[in-house]
């Protein structure tokens, strides 16, 4: 199991929406995260600088790697895209961060 945390950018103004509409996550994006071996995932906030920290459980990297090909996480990305720094594919920009201390 893989620990991974990367960080993206809020639009100023977007904080309400982004999380409506995390709140309502499609439920066949649930699956297809599920599928590829993600979980424990959580999104944090620095309200100040509109910077998102994500942090997720992964099983399998290469599957982690193959979702991007998938149509549900392209539409899902397309649906995020006015509220967050993005890619020319709506991806969301997603900068690695490196592990330094971890208390199991």
């Amino acid at each position: 199991m893989e620990r991974i945390a990367f960080k993206m950018k809020l639009l100023p103004g977007c904080t309400e929406e982004y999380k409506k509409r995390h709140d309502e996550i499609w439920p066949n994006l649930v699956i297809l995260l599920k599928e590829a071996g993600i979980s424990d995932y959580s999104i944090f906030l620095d309200e100040e600088t509109h910077s998102l920290f994500g942090v997720l459980n992964a099983e399998d990297l290469a599957a982690l790697d193959k979702l991007p090909q998938q149509t549900m996480m392209q539409e899902w990305w397309k649906y995020m895209s006015d509220l967050m720094e993005t890619n020319a594919d709506n991806s969301p920009v997603s900068i690695p961060l490196k592990d330094v201390f971890y208390l199991p």
